[in-house]
């Protein structure tokens, strides 16, 4: 038992770290960012495709029809979350970016209580505050950085980002059951149908080593070894440890912003950040603050 919540957290701090440095790779392929999620579902598809033929989930019968149409609606929804999120961080910079998108399970929460009938208690509402109050100082902040219009742009992109993963990750907890390598597979597959049309392929022999090892890492680590290390971390860990280790994450992406780009956070992003990352680690610990009582 020790053994496996050792190697699952080794497995899920890997897919943090990996998961923190995506920012520098789309920036450095210098590519649109619909060509890059597009190419990242390509080679992602690739990838999981392999993973899944040898997992043994490519036999026919696994999945029934109802079950495959959520994991293609949960696939555009996560499609449309990369490509918001991506391009959120040449406006916003890849550590704010991050940070805002870590609202991610508050929208959930709220999304939950309005389709799932799910009770939101006094806790939660607190903890929403909170992070509601660390979006009002990155926000206000945008006047520091010299961003402007285009910072205030990418907080919103980021904040879109995180509602459509929201969504998606409300889809898919009806998918309960179903081997989660092959709803990733569903998933990029549904980005590459949606993409297909607004990607410049044919710019491809116009492309540089550098863009496509970039596209390259983006499909196979960041996309097929990320899944495959999350998903066996999560099956490994009990989901305190989980939530607390997904936390590196934002860390690694704020670090790797301030070495790659010299992005340094003012006193108030930073007060915002920490806001909203400690809010967002209550709700994921279920930390409380006496009774449980709910709002109607």
């Amino acid at each position: 038992m020790v053994n496996q919540v050792k190697c699952g957290s080794i497995e899920m701090a890997a897919a943090m770290v990996i998961s923190g440095t995506i920012g520098w790779f789309v920036l450095m392929s210098g590519q649109p960012v619909l060509d890059v999620v597009f190419w990242r579902c390509v080679f992602g598809a690739l990838t999981l495709l392999l993973i899944c033929g040898l997992m043994g989930f490519l036999r026919p019968g696994l999945i029934t029809w109802s079950v495959f149409g959520i994991a293609v609606a949960s696939g555009g929804a996560i499609v449309g979350n990369w490509v918001l999120l991506f391009a959120a961080y040449s406006g916003a910079s890849i550590g704010i970016a991050t940070a805002v998108y870590n609202t991610q399970p508050f929208m959930l929460v709220a999304l939950g209580a309005i389709f799932l009938g799910e009770r939101i208690t006094l806790d939660k509402m607190m903890w929403l505050s909170l992070a509601f109050i660390g979006m009002l100082a990155i926000t206000q902040s945008h006047g520091t950085t010299g961003g402007g219009h285009a910072y205030l742009m990418g907080i919103a992109l980021a904040l879109a980002a995180a509602f459509l993963y929201a969504i998606a990750a409300l889809l898919v907890k009806r998918l309960t059951g179903t081997p989660p390598h092959l709803i990733a597979l569903i998933q990029v597959c549904t980005g590459i149908l949606l993409l297909a049309p607004f990607a410049e392929v044919s710019a491809l022999p116009e492309q540089t080593a550098l863009a496509w090892i970039m596209l390259l890492s983006m499909g196979v680590i960041h996309t097929g070894l990320m899944y495959v290390l999350l998903y066996g971390a999560i099956q490994k860990l009990p989901t305190a440890l989980t939530g607390a280790l997904s936390f590196i994450y934002p860390v690694v992406a704020i670090l790797v912003d301030w070495a790659a780009f010299g992005h340094r956070l003012q006193w108030l992003q930073w007060f915002g950040v920490a806001a909203i990352l400690l809010a967002t680690a209550a709700m994921r610990q279920g930390w409380t603050l006496g009774r449980h009582r709910a709002v109607p």
